[in-house]
């Protein structure tokens, strides 16, 4: 039977996979949130940032590499957090409907406990 600790971390893989994995199905959705002034494109960027977050989900759920992979966690949370910020700032800017401005607002504070459950997972590992 699987522990509390493991449980958490198979969520967190589950949450990284999953987003990896739209990085490539819907890919127009994240392009947007990819700053034009970085090199190579913004599909470029989507799609590392995709391979990233499915590399880091497989971190995650492999318990022998699981420290590793709820820091490398939580740097990727907080290296996207520009990202979200950009993305209220567009859709202020563009005065988008509001459910969709409020979903973009709403993500910037999510992202600490996203940091948090990262960081419980790495110090919960086993070593």
């Amino acid at each position: 039977m699987a522990t509390t600790d493991s449980r958490r971390a198979i969520a967190l893989a589950l949450l990284l996979g999953t987003a990896g994995t739209l990085h490539f199905v819907v890919p127009k959705q994240f392009d947007s949130l990819v700053p034009k002034e970085l090199p190579g494109g913004r599909r470029l960027w989507t799609y590392l940032s995709g391979v990233a977050e499915a590399t880091i989900a497989l971190a995650v759920a492999v318990p022998r590499t699981r420290r590793l992979g709820g820091l490398l966690a939580a740097l990727l949370f907080v290296a996207v957090f520009p990202g979200n910020v950009k993305m209220v700032v567009d859709y202020e800017r563009k005065k988008k409907p509001l459910p969709a401005r409020a979903i973009a607002w709403g993500r910037l504070p999510l992202q600490w406990p996203l940091v948090t459950w990262a960081l419980n997972v790495r110090d919960s590992a086993p070593r």
